[in-house]
């Protein structure tokens, strides 16, 4: 399938970890949606990238695809500054009107979210006009019970939240607590397929339009995790480790270990594939994160080997007709 270009009313703002991506929509009454927020300590930052990309247009609306605290941690922040009204799936709205963060999952993560509350739910199978298109709200459980995906038909186009990234897809985190996700995931790379997106805009990484070739690779890792649950469970906690050492830097070996003691998440993995001692397990996880080169240790601090990546300010380009914004987070 040829390349066709990205509508030129999106914007997307490709972002390094600890952020999802964000993707800026400007809408046919003038104002604009952004999809997806970041994680909090790059709040600042999304505030100035989407205000510097508005040029004095108003912000009116900001969705999310899930509640995942790399996609929502500037909710807050952007509220707060432009006044936009919030759409959230409605699989988790119980608990942001009561604020249980155990529930949300960043206390099970060991992550920060500062409180924000929603005005409506993007419920599936819904549509939503947004970037002069109308998208539809398609369910995507596997990631995350409550994730959605945004599919505009008649652009190609699917913004595909933690589903289907270039080179792979959002940690299972279901299956660690005894529930279904791969089966899901599995479902949703099918249904993909039959899409036959012409773009897809994914939580992480670029856009891309080797979209065979992504569901290609999706579907060997994925068979490769349900394969091996201890695997995958294995790579949800270095995942989260990782996400925390990329946030503080570097931190002693035994505040990383109870700062993710306090974790549902790593209780579950060690209760349920692990099964050693506490310290012990810990160490397991960071030894293998060292070991593949993601972390360094000295005099018992543990430091975060950044991934090579763009330089620390934005830099605008020209792709296939829409303005991609790469940022990576400091």
């Amino acid at each position: 399938m040829s390349a066709v270009a990205l509508p030129n009313t999106l914007r997307v703002f490709e972002r390094g970890w600890l952020s999802s991506n964000n993707v800026l929509a400007f809408d046919r009454d003038g104002g604009a949606t952004l999809i997806d927020t970041g994680y909090l300590s790059h709040a600042p930052q999304t505030v100035a990238l989407v205000e510097h990309a508005l040029a004095g247009r108003a912000l009116t609306r900001v969705l999310n695809t899930h509640l995942h605290s790399d996609h929502c941690g500037g909710n807050a922040a952007l509220i707060a500054r432009f006044g936009a009204a919030l759409s959230i799936p409605p699989g988790h709205a119980p608990a942001v009107a009561a604020w249980d963060e155990e529930a949300l999952t960043f206390r099970a993560t060991g992550q920060r979210c500062e409180r924000f509350m929603y005005d409506a739910l993007l419920v599936p199978d819904s549509s939503v006009e947004s970037g002069g298109f109308n998208w539809q709200v398609l369910a995507a459980p596997g990631h995350d019970p409550h994730q959605v995906m945004l599919w505009c038909a008649s652009e190609h186009v699917l913004i595909s939240a933690d589903v289907l990234w270039q080179n792979g897809f959002g940690a299972i985190f279901p299956e660690i607590e005894g529930e279904s996700g791969f089966a899901e995931q599995r479902a949703l790379l099918e249904a993909i397929a039959q899409l036959q997106p012409r773009w897809v805009i994914p939580g992480h990484g670029a856009p891309f339009t080797d979209v065979a070739g992504a569901l290609t690779r999706a579907r060997a890792r994925l068979a490769a995790l349900a394969d091996n649950p201890a695997r995958n469970a294995r790579q949800v906690a270095k995942t989260l480790v990782k996400f925390f050492l990329l946030e503080v830097r570097n931190v002693a070996f035994d505040e990383l270990a109870a700062h993710f003691f306090a974790a549902r998440y790593f209780q579950e993995i060690n209760t349920r594939y692990v099964r050693q001692p506490w310290q012990r397990f810990m160490r397991t996880i960071v030894d293998e994160l060292i070991a593949l080169g993601a972390a360094t240790e000295r005099d018992g601090r543990l430091f975060d080997n950044q991934v090579s990546g763009p330089g620390s300010s934005a830099e605008g380009r020209r792709h296939e007709g829409a303005t991609i914004l790469r940022h990576n987070g400091a």
